[in-house]
């Protein structure tokens, strides 16, 4: 805790600390995404959620029937459809869904930040 954040709970009464410490609790990895199901983005992310799971889906489906086949050709096909919808799969999560989170972290902060200034003043 640095020196400016003890001056302002120093300030606060019992109410906007007990208002404080409920804002500054970081919320859970589900309730995140939760956050991601709602606001003006949610169709998006709503979609790109399901196609993910079902690129996922259909990439185990894909290496379970890669680990069945005797045949090298048919093997290579089924690998390579698995391998690339399941990389496909974690792209679209890592490169659209986990940034979204992050960006909703960074505006919780700044809200937070814009309370405190607003309280101070």
């Amino acid at each position: 805790m640095s020196e400016l954040d003890r001056m302002i709970e120093k300030t606060l009464n019992e109410e906007d600390r007990a208002f404080l410490a409920r804002l500054n609790s970081e919320p859970g990895y589900f309730s995140q995404v939760g956050g991601l199901l709602s606001g003006s983005t949610a169709w998006i992310n709503i979609l790109l959620m399901i196609v993910q799971a079902v690129m996922f889906f259909a990439g185990a489906w894909c290496a379970w029937e890669f680990f069945q086949t005797t045949d090298v050709v048919m093997a290579l096909r089924w690998g390579f459809s698995g391998s690339v919808l399941m990389i496909t799969g974690a792209i679209l999560k890592i490169g659209t869904l986990w940034p979204t989170m992050q960006a909703n972290r960074v505006l919780r902060e700044v809200k937070r930040l814009e309370l405190q200034l607003a309280r101070k003043s």
